[in-house]
């Protein structure tokens, strides 16, 4: 059942002496925030507080740290300077922070990941008498609350998202920097500013923060829009919304995108809505199966064989460069190498090259993403590698092996992106650009392995696992 449309007025209790904080995570931004509602409603005044952690931090690669830390500029910005940055575990430096302000709530919104969760669960208990008030997540509708009638996780996404639809989800919450009163930071130990960017050299990454995010979301509706539907798949256009960092962390939420969608009834704003549930669909699978986090969802698949040793290696080593000899799977991994970013069809492109044409276990090509990528986000990252490979819930069938030739002549007819990501094949007009008919240019390699040979590998491997040889 959809919940009504609009948010009941904040009722602030008679006394309200307290101070609050606010503990910013996947959600850098002030609109739509409903923590900030509930910060407000018990306690006079607010501390906002951000917490770099090194178990979080160390994971990550270059450009979405880079990222989220210009993003904390701009919140930090539009608090008018008043965002308390600390270092260190938060286990330890939340009560520190909660002490020094005498603190009786802290905030957050739900984090239903593997890490998250027994994070959250040890700073409860490290709290003591501060309460640790969850009031929202970064999703659309939190993992856990669509379940089969018999109350059991979903595993396929079209059921999931004929049930997400109907449950429905609340309107944008109506929040700003002016819902809450803002305390200048405490002087705690642990308080830091925000590190420097990284060296990224030529890779240029979004513009950070919620006004950002914002904006380019109006130009993608206003643009690309209308076409999506039938030109999502096609990364010569650079149609689709790059919404997917702003999303990772929180300039923006989910439900402000569906609250526009709903005012836009063609197939493209539909299309996009299938998109917000797939990543809903993820988070709840992750949610049940944390384990799927690190190895394949369908647990038949730890029996499938991948190859190893120094060829092994270097084949990967190729696959990272762009080198393979495939312009298509190349050109991908070149946009994500200068990009930090990758259309999405690329990722299933050269996931597929990777697990069953070079016959690598799909986790060696997660982390290299989860290294690379400016959205790189657990649940959606893992699993959608899973979904190619064929190990995971909901997944594409493990016979299906993308051609990279004819996937390239498929979602880049022309070539043009091809060309630009692969200077030395810039001289192939055409489409040829995908076949090379007088063979590979000076500089650019043969293909490293033979697609026909490798797919019939790969039948066989899965088969032996499946008994449908």
């Amino acid at each position: 059942m959809a919940p009504p449309a609009t948010l009941a007025p904040v009722q602030r209790s008679v006394d309200q002496d307290e101070t609050a904080i606010v503990w910013f995570r996947r959600d850098l931004r002030l609109g739509d925030l409903p923590t900030l509602s509930a910060a407000a409603a018990t306690a006079r005044s607010s501390v906002a507080l951000f917490v770099l952690d090194d178990a979080l931090l160390g994971p990550a690669g270059a450009p979405r740290t880079t990222f989220l830390y210009r993003c904390l500029r701009e919140l930090d910005a539009a608090l008018q300077g008043r965002l308390l940055l600390v270092r260190g575990d938060p286990v330890q430096v939340v009560p520190e922070v909660a002490r020094q302000v005498q603190a009786r709530t802290v905030h957050v919104s739900a984090d239903f990941g593997p890490y998250g969760r027994r994070r959250d669960g040890a700073v409860r208990d490290a709290l003591g008498e501060t309460e640790l008030v969850t009031t929202g997540s970064p999703y659309a509708v939190a993992p856990g609350r669509v379940t089969k009638p018999d109350g059991t996780p979903y595993r396929v996404f079209t059921p999931f998202r004929r049930a997400w639809a109907e449950h429905g989800w609340r309107p944008p919450a109506q929040t700003s920097a002016a819902t809450v009163s803002w305390l200048d930071p405490p002087p705690v130990a642990s308080r830091c500013a925000v590190p420097a960017d990284v060296d990224l050299g030529a890779l240029e990454l979004p513009d950070p923060g919620e006004a950002a995010a914002l904006a380019r979301w109006e130009q993608f509706r206003t643009e690309d829009l209308p076409g999506y539907a039938t030109d999502r798949d096609r990364p010569d256009r650079d149609v689709t919304s790059r919404m997917s960092a702003y999303l990772k962390w929180g300039c923006v939420h989910p439900r402000t995108l569906l609250h526009t969608l709903a005012s836009d009834h063609g197939e493209g704003a539909t299309t996009f809505q299938t998109e917000l549930a797939w990543r809903d669909f993820y988070a709840d699978v992750l949610h049940h199966r944390p384990d799927s986090a690190r190895r394949s969802y369908d647990r038949r698949f730890d029996a499938l064989g991948y190859d190893s040793g120094p060829d092994a290696e270097r084949a990967f080593a190729a696959w990272r460069e762009g080198r393979t000899g495939f312009p298509i799977v190349d050109a991908g991994m070149r946009q994500l190498r200068h990009e930090g970013w990758m259309h999405n069809r690329l990722r299933m492109i050269v996931a597929s090259f990777l697990t069953k044409d070079l016959h690598l276990p799909w986790w060696w090509g997660a982390r290299h993403f989860m290294d690379h990528l400016v959205d790189g986000d657990l649940a959606n990252n893992q699993h959608g590698w899973q979904w190619t490979a064929g190990t995971g819930t909901d997944a594409s069938p493990y016979f299906r092996v993308f051609n990279p030739v004819t996937q390239g002549q498929k979602v880049d007819p022309d070539g043009d992106y091809v060309r630009r990501w692969v200077p030395e094949l810039r001289g192939v007009p055409g489409k040829a650009v995908h076949t090379l008919p007088d063979g590979p240019p000076p500089g650019y390699p043969e293909p490293l392995v033979d697609h026909a040979h490798e797919r019939q590998v790969a039948l066989q491997r899965y088969g032996a696992v499946t008994g449908k040889n």
